[in-house]
């Protein structure tokens, strides 16, 4: 902390009001910018980016105390996502493909060139001029991939750099109406607080919020002892456990416990701490001494309560740094947990193999749901985690960081963000004012055979059968026409139940899977919306709660038997869990209505409106599962292809 590594000059007032109307002016002119163009500045950005590796890892090392080998993996993810995003939006048309605006981006510290550089990216490609706020601790590498950006030849009021404090610059923007769209990455806290100010401005402003997560890993009896060490070490101490991905809690089954956690104990006295410009020191300092004191007070809370916990000694050296030591506090139960510990501590819990449902519920209900971790040699348990998880990444015999674009789309849900997946086929799309959707590889596209799959699907069909029978007698004039034309664009869009597979290293088997949200609310005045909204619903796997108003009633009572299975009406449906609101009204009262969702304590809770339809990927969550398919024996279907 003795060593200066540059100034910043933090945006003041008038700063921010110039560069929202440079950002509002040059709004129509990037916007119309072709794709192509828009695009191959971006790969350009990608060149100089590597070029200029030195500087970038150098800051990255000095300026975030990140290791070496994370400095390298972090160009390498900035790098991807210029590359990714300019490949996705090469072929958008500005007729179909209209651009929101200006889009704020507000980046942490954790990773100050990946993340950054992947809203930054995102928003350009899809033809939006951004207000770049980075992490007030992180502003100097920012600064610099700003400056390649621009060389790379994105227009200076396309791309501008404001930084300064979350509280000042990052609410003053986000509470300015010229700003179109948000992309966050941080804090729960802090989201839920953006998310309630952009619903006071009132319109339909977007936020992608990707924050914490609780994460666990589930280790069974089955599972190879020398590997778990392994990748348990990668999960929760590398980059000081400075990750959202970064393991939390690990649950080893009680017959392997005592020989997992005394090989963990050993493993982890190998690793070195200190200043990581030393290429032999693996784990580093904590970003700044307020993230060190909540750290400490935690583990002094933990000891208070009589737990067994293991440290590190800190080297002398550690006294000049914001060091925490690498602890393993052992727990009896996850309701021992409070909020995420963003730091090099690492819980463990001990479970019975007969408790297995049970700790995947208590996981679920923490509410968080961004990586989970899971080392079993049983193919059956992998299913059984797969199936019952409420999380946006699954990995299996495997560590559970180091998410790479395009082959592990990154994001979660409930309290762990709003979706959708950064580095994913449906995240430019949210940055859009109006998209046709994504178009996905239809070879490489399954549809996932389950029971709860094949009932949705039945469910779809039987609606739109009844509703050109008997349905139609709730309908008036040419009301039917329009809800057909509806149909025909939920038939084309929809895609719960899918499952993607993607590119991956040999090895590795990775897919994305589109699933249902739940149930998600309706709300609307007459008999044609409603109806559009079960189409909705249905065609995206959800069941649906209606507000209890006159149209809802009578069109959930004219319902076939076997769909109000799938349809209520209540009263209370403000209050119920629910995965989305869709609102058919006026903007008025849709502004109205936000405010309130806003409001909602737990997950930021996302209102829809028909546009003429509503977006069907936004009804589902999104689902990486990455397998290590070499620590099965192998993966067969390469050993198929000699054959």
């Amino acid at each position: 902390r003795g060593e200066v590594v540059g100034g910043v000059a933090e945006a003041t007032t008038d700063d921010l009001e110039h560069a929202l109307a440079a950002a509002s002016a040059a709004a129509a002119n990037w916007a119309a910018t072709p794709a192509a163009a828009r695009s191959e500045r971006l790969e350009r950005a990608a060149a100089l980016f590597e070029r200029e590796a030195d500087t970038l890892l150098a800051l990255a090392v000095r300026e975030a105390g990140k290791s070496w080998a994370n400095a390298v993996a972090e160009l390498r993810e900035a790098v991807d996502f210029l590359r990714y995003y300019a490949q996705q939006a090469r072929g958008f048309d500005p007729a179909s493909h209209v651009a929101l605006g200006p889009v704020l981006c507000i980046s942490p510290w954790n990773f100050p060139l990946a993340i950054f550089s992947g809203q930054v990216a995102a928003a350009l490609a899809a033809g939006n001029p951004v207000l770049a706020k980075p992490a007030e601790q992180t502003p100097l590498i920012a600064a610099h991939a700003v400056r390649l950006l621009h060389e790379a030849g994105i227009p200076a009021a396309a791309l501008q750099l404001l930084p300064g404090r979350g509280e000042t610059v990052g609410a003053a923007l986000v509470a300015d109406a010229r700003v179109r769209g948000v992309m966050f990455t941080g804090s729960t806290e802090v989201a839920a607080l953006i998310n309630r100010s952009l619903a006071a401005r009132g319109g339909k402003v977007p936020l992608i919020a990707e924050t914490g997560g609780q994460n666990a890993m589930i280790v069974d009896s089955t599972a190879l002892p020398e590997q778990v060490v392994t990748d348990v070490l990668a999960s929760a101490f590398d980059s000081a456990g400075q990750r959202c991905s970064a393991l939390r809690v690990l649950c080893l089954q009680q017959d392997i416990a005592d020989d997992v956690l005394h090989m963990l104990q050993g493993a982890l006295a190998e690793l070195r701490l200190g200043n990581p410009a030393d290429v032999r020191v693996d784990i580093g300092p904590v970003i700044d001494a307020g993230a060190r004191d909540g750290l400490e007070a935690h583990v002094a809370a933990m000891l208070a309560k009589g737990a067994r916990i293991t440290r590190l000694p800190l080297p002398a050296a550690c006294a000049h740094g914001t060091f925490v030591a690498p602890s393993i506090i052992e727990i009896g139960a996850l309701s021992e947990l409070g909020r995420e510990q963003f730091g090099p501590i690492l819980h463990v819990l001990r479970y019975r193999a007969s408790e297995l449902d049970s700790l995947i519920d208590a996981i679920d209900a923490s509410g968080y749901g961004l990586t989970m971790g899971v080392h079993t040699r049983i193919d059956e348990t992998v299913e059984r985690v797969a199936a019952r998880a409420h999380v946006g990444n699954l990995y299996v015999n495997r560590n559970i960081i180091g998410a790479v674009v395009g082959v592990q789309p990154f994001g979660g849900e409930g309290l762990s963000g709003t979706g959708p997946k950064a580095g994913g086929p449906l995240y430019l799309h949210r940055l859009l004012a109006r998209t046709p959707g994504p178009v996905l590889a239809d070879g490489a596209l399954a549809v996932t055979d389950s029971d709860e799959t094949r009932a949705a699907d039945a469910a779809f069909s039987g609606f739109l059968e009844w509703l050109d029978g008997a349905g139609r007698g709730l309908l008036e004039g040419d009301e039917l026409a329009a809800l057909r034309d509806r149909a025909d664009a939920c038939r084309a869009r929809r895609i719960a139940g899918l499952r993607l597979a993607l590119p991956g290293p040999t090895g590795e088997d990775d897919s994305l899977r589109f699933t249902a949200r739940g149930t998600i609310a309706g709300v609307a005045d007459s008999a044609a919306a409603v109806l559009h909204q079960v189409m909705a619903a249905l065609a995206s796997g959800n069941r649906l709660l209606l507000a209890d108003r006159a149209a809802a009633r009578t069109v959930q009572a004219a319902l076939p038997e076997a769909l109000r299975a799938y349809v209520a009406v209540d009263a209370a449906w403000f209050d119920k869990a629910l995965g989305a609101v869709l609102f058919d009204g006026s903007d008025a009262e849709a502004d109205a209505l936000q405010v309130r969702v806003a409001g909602r304590s737990g997950p930021i809770l996302q209102l829809l409106q028909p546009c003429p339809d509503y977006d069907l990927g936004r009804l589902v969550h999104e689902r990486t599962l990455s397998i290590n398919t070499a620590a099965a024996g192998g993966n067969a279907s390469l050993m198929a292809m000699g054959a």
